[in-house]
């Protein structure tokens, strides 16, 4: 890749609001190696984590409760206040903005600043933030971005892409007035993306979005695109260099190499990829969260300077708003696993991995269930006698506040399988889709840097933590 040295690096720091040590002599040491790996679950909040290390434990054979997830480990944590500055219980677009550009904004909003009204083009061109991905390309550092939703969704978007409308995934979604001033889509800006040589590892869902509307899916032969510009963006950003390397199956991604020249694109899903418990029947094929950020981490580590990845389980939050928590905690133990290879792979010295969520969801963890029963499960008590209602009906331990396992007749509930893989828990009010929570969220913290991840923290002050543990490189003249 290549990098910025010397007193050119010094003045990419500087011009990135970075700091660099006053005083230093520009020859005193040789730049140290310093990289970040963002892990976002989308929707775990606490009651998930704390649902999903039972499960997780539950699975191995053991009771549960004593399981950690890997994350839990981490030396360092805080909770973490999620708040969009128009929204008490925020979405994933305004919060992912918050942690990569340092600055809380409006629900909606991928980087773009509050002061663009939404929708607001003009606005948002005006009003655009930059990213700790940019801030990392600028500084010569290797990128990556991976997620198990649509490449082009709200949380992997704030890291490359700047719209006042998170909707704004392809053209077609573009308002007549957007269009007309000039606002470009997100999978457009991903592949006109600029900054340093460009993201070198890029892996998720949502090959519509950047395929035409007449063109089939080459998995799904009935799906097409969803552009109506005419443009196949995955052709063009193959033709923007002979070293580039596209995949969308299993089989393409298994003979990738990490040492091999050049970025590598994968979108493996017409939408977004298949949930964790879905993931091995799909017919084409899919990597699991983990083995993506293996390759990416053994790729971008080829980098002298350093690297910025962002990891998202983005499908937790997905199966929450399906009111399905055996799919939500089978997915935070898969960004589990990811986490567990980060940290097998990377040197804890010079490496700082973050774990946090975006915002919480609405279920509920409760009813005095005795020690190891099944947490998906119905209550049983410690007397080993199943709970039941004001009504004698049992109940799970896990519900939801609302969404769509709402039910107007719980009668049915003696007869059902709480723990079969489609069971929707029950919510208390009625909706399509659960909704959020605004609780706070937690972030754990691993390696240089670590030790600011404290207290009771704003959502924007994670961004400053990535960015000084990128900017504190001793600079060397002599290179």
């Amino acid at each position: 890749m290549r990098s910025i040295k010397g007193f050119g690096l010094v003045l990419a720091l500087a011009a990135a609001g970075c700091a660099v040590a006053p005083g230093a002599p520009e020859d005193a040491a040789a730049p140290q190696k310093r990289n970040v790996i963002l892990f976002l679950g989308d929707g775990m909040g606490i009651s998930t984590i704390t649902a999903a290390r039972i499960f997780a434990g539950q699975q191995q054979g053991a009771p549960g409760e004593e399981h950690a997830l890997a994350f839990e480990v981490f030396p360092h944590v805080a909770l973490v206040k999620t708040y969009n500055v128009d929204a008490q219980v925020p979405d994933s677009a305004g919060t992912m903005s918050a942690i990569v550009t340092g600055e809380k904004t409006r629900i909606g909003h991928i980087s773009v600043a509050s002061a663009a009204p939404h929708g607001d083009c003009e606005a948002g061109l005006a009003n655009e933030l930059p990213t700790v991905l940019e801030l990392a390309e600028a500084q010569g550092l290797a990128t990556g971005v991976i997620s198990t939703a649509r490449f082009t969704h709200a949380t992997p978007a704030a890291t490359y892409a700047h719209v006042p409308d998170r909707d704004w995934e392809s053209d077609a979604q573009l308002s007549a007035a957007a269009r007309e001033s000039g606002c470009r889509d997100i999978a457009r800006q991903f592949v006109e993306f600029a900054h340093g040589d460009g993201i070198e590892v890029a892996f998720g869902g949502g090959r519509a979005p950047f395929l035409p509307a007449d063109v089939a899916d080459p998995e799904h032969p009935g799906v097409t695109g969803v552009r109506s510009d005419g443009r196949n963006l995955i052709e063009e950003w193959r033709r923007g260099g002979a070293d580039r390397t596209y995949v969308w199956n299993r089989e393409q991604f298994d003979a990738l190499s990490p040492a091999a020249p050049g970025p590598v694109f994968g979108l493996f899903e017409p939408s977004h990829m298949q949930f964790e418990a879905d993931r091995p029947n799909d017919p084409a094929g899919e990597p699991s969260l983990a083995e993506m950020t293996e390759f990416a981490i053994e790729k971008l580590a080829a980098d002298p300077d350093g690297f910025f990845l962002m990891v998202e389980g983005g499908r937790i939050d997905h199966a929450h708003h399906g009111g399905n928590a055996y799919r939500a905690l089978a997915d935070t133990v898969a960004l589990s696993d990811a986490v567990a290879t980060a940290l097998r792979l990377t040197d804890a010295a010079e490496t700082l991995i973050l774990v946090t969520a975006d915002h919480s969801h609405t279920m509920t963890m409760s009813g005095y269930p005795r020690r190891g029963n099944p947490i998906l499960g119905n209550v049983e008590t410690p007397l080993g006698e199943l709970a039941t209602d004001l009504e004698g009906r049992p109940y799970t331990t896990l519900g939801y506040a609302n969404g769509p396992g709402y039910r107007d007749d719980l009668a049915e509930l003696a007869e059902v399988d709480p723990l079969a893989p489609d069971y929707r828990q029950v919510a208390a009010y009625p909706l399509a889709s659960e909704t959020h929570g605004g609780e706070d969220v937690a972030a754990y913290a691993t390696g240089p840097g670590s030790e600011a991840v404290h207290g009771v923290m704003e959502q924007n002050r994670l961004f400053h933590v990535m960015k000084q543990v990128l900017a504190n490189r001793t600079v060397s003249s002599a290179e």
